[in-house]
């Protein structure tokens, strides 16, 4: 092989290189920034069940990233609930991010993964029809085995974000429902949990690019 053919192999292979990490690499978002209205709508672990709720994760996550965070969660809400309640919430707070914490309440219920995802599906719709941005909080996987083991996300909320190219906050809930020292009971975080789980999302969302360096 002449030098000027092996010249142009190495140039060849180093733009395949190139092409294909920018096709396996996540886009980063851009940040949102501090003072944005941000709503996050979801169960009884946006609620801060079993807390003073200055002390849940949306509080925490509004002291980590500057953002006016807006906690809109419910006791025992499904998707279901969460989709009829959204369209007043966006018109109240006009949120430049939505952050949506629902479906594990769905997954005890054994609701059909289809009918949640119909449910997440339409208000991501919804959201962005109100120009808001979306991030999806994935809850576990109900198991036995991952009590012991570590819980891990329904494997659905992967399948929509890549769908729909929205944020996802994979690795947190799970992570937090996994250790008993961070719970008050099987399901819910305590005072410890909140901030673990805080601190967990917002790492999640600037590995993504929407919290910006402070």
């Amino acid at each position: 092989m002449t030098h000027r053919a092996a010249l142009l192999a190495t140039r060849i292979a180093t733009l395949a290189l190139v092409v294909l990490v920018s096709a396996c690499g996540s886009p980063r978002e851009s940040a949102v920034a501090p003072g944005s209205a941000v709503l996050v709508i979801g169960d009884s672990i946006t609620a801060g069940y079993g807390i003073d709720p200055a002390y849940a994760w949306p509080a925490r996550l509004a002291t980590r990233t500057g953002w006016n965070v807006t906690g809109a969660g419910v006791n025992g809400d499904r998707s279901a609930g969460g989709r009829d309640r959204l369209p007043a919430l966006l018109d109240a707070h006009a949120p430049a991010l939505v952050i949506i914490e629902l479906g594990g309440n769905d997954l005890l219920a054994r609701v059909p993964p289809a009918d949640i995802v119909a449910n997440l599906d339409a208000m991501i719709d919804t959201a962005r029809s109100h120009g808001a941005r979306v991030a999806l909080m994935a809850a576990p996987q109900p198991s036995a085995v991952g009590i012991v083991t570590g819980l891990s996300a329904a494997g659905f909320y992967r399948e929509l974000a890549q769908r729909r190219k929205i944020i996802l906050i994979e690795k947190a809930l799970p992570a937090v429902l996994s250790n008993a020292s961070l719970k008050i009971d099987a399901l819910h975080p305590n005072v410890d949990g909140h901030r673990a789980l805080a601190e967990r999302a917002a790492a999640e969302l600037a590995e993504a690019g929407v919290i910006g360096g402070r």
